[in-house]
């Protein structure tokens, strides 16, 4: 019988381990803080690539499934200067290899391709020990414990289990977004909708930046990007939304009006993303019996790749066990050797220094072309 896999997260990362391991029979138990699965949101849209998120849906089987959620036409971009002049506008010709989903929706399939019972809602982690010989114990909020034969982190930036591992903690970027939201926006923001265009906006300027996506129907999802000291943010009073809108707007004085409507026509209240990252050269000596995946293991700065990474670690862990059923020391020896380098490249990738960026996955990826090809 394989060692019984305890992962503590149920994103994007550990349901795709959980769904990797289910399908060669290992089995799986994730905790998850959320009392559910709709307990909140689940962000924005995502690109998922065809060389790294798409080859984990592939060895989770669930290319079907994922085909179906794809949103047609998302990956078209716009790319605006600060006074509304087009400086890039590329149609989606349907042959991208980042097709774009409701993150929401990722997760949905994910989670419907286990057995019931897989995900234990409602188990806050507190902590983690080890008990000796690779088993550890797991903490809960409530007092309750259980002890893991094998351990995984996947949750993500304040992770509860990298402790084990690594004394790294995350540091802030240097930038935060804050977050809008315009409704029903063809027919009540309509500027806004003609700047946005069929996919997504970016309007790329030093440390002042806006990147908009089109989600599902004719929402439009902005993210408000500034280079600010998070003293400087929490001089803001987000407890009071029209006032904290009016605070952000006022550093987008002189851009043009269709532009600061991602902000001031917000249906919603703003919300505030610090940004944080890990070192970029984060790893751990081989400890036994527990290893992380995704942003437990390497949280950046958004750089396009966050989701497709997490997903992939996924994958690959699931099939290193899967390969060494007997041997969970090789196996996780053979993932973090692949793991380590494939991250660090990521962090340090042409694209990657364009810190201003969304927290969503495809506003980071089409920052760095777009802004490449702007200023080519």
């Amino acid at each position: 019988m394989p060692t019984p896999v305890t992962i503590v997260g149920a994103g994007l990362g550990g349901l795709t381990l959980a769904r990797v391991l289910h399908v060669h029979g290992i089995p799986v138990t994730v905790y998850e803080a959320d009392a559910s699965p709709s307990a909140r949101t689940q962000g924005g849209m995502l690109d998922i690539h065809d060389y790294n998120g798409q080859l984990a849906l592939a060895a989770a089987g669930l290319m079907d499934e994922f085909r179906a959620i794809v949103l047609d036409g998302r990956q078209a971009m716009r790319v605006l200067d600060r006074d509304g002049t087009v400086l890039l506008d590329k149609a989606d010709d349907g042959t991208g290899g980042r097709p774009e989903v409701m993150r929401g929706e990722l997760r949905r399939i994910l989670l419907d391709s286990l057995p019931p019972g897989t995900v234990r809602w409602g188990h806050k982690v507190s902590g983690a020990r080890a008990l000796g010989e690779g088993r550890h114990e797991v903490r809960f909020a409530d007092g309750t414990t259980v002890v893991a034969g094998l351990l995984v982190g996947a949750d993500g930036a304040w992770s509860r289990v990298r402790p084990l591992l690594s004394t790294a903690t995350p540091a802030y970027t240097g930038t935060s977004v804050v977050e809008t939201y315009l409704f029903d926006a063809d027919t009540r923001h309509p500027a806004a909708a003609q700047a946005v265009g069929g996919g997504m906006l970016i309007v790329p300027s030093p440390g002042r930046e806006i990147f908009a996506h089109r989600e599902t129907g004719d929402t439009l999802h902005a993210y408000v990007a500034l280079t600010e000291p998070q003293e400087w943010f929490g001089a803001v009073d987000f407890t009071d939304p029209a006032a904290a809108t009016a605070r952000i707007a006022a550093e987008f004085r002189g851009w043009a009006p269709e532009l600061t409507a991602l902000i001031t026509d917000s249906d919603t209240a703003p919300v505030l993303r610090p940004h944080f990252a890990l070192p970029a050269e984060h790893r751990w000596d081989r400890v036994p019996g527990v290893t992380l995946v995704g942003d437990a293991a390497h949280l950046t700065a958004p750089n396009g790749e966050g989701a497709n990474l997490a997903m992939l670690d996924g994958a690959e862990l699931g099939e290193a066990i899967a390969a060494h059923p007997d041997d969970i020391d090789a196996a996780l020896t053979e993932y973090e050797q692949a793991m380590f380098p494939r991250s660090s490249e990521v962090v340090t990738f042409e694209g990657a220094e364009f810190l201003g960026i969304a927290s969503d996955d495809s506003t980071a990826t089409a920052t760095a072309t777009a802004t490449a090809t702007a200023t080519a």
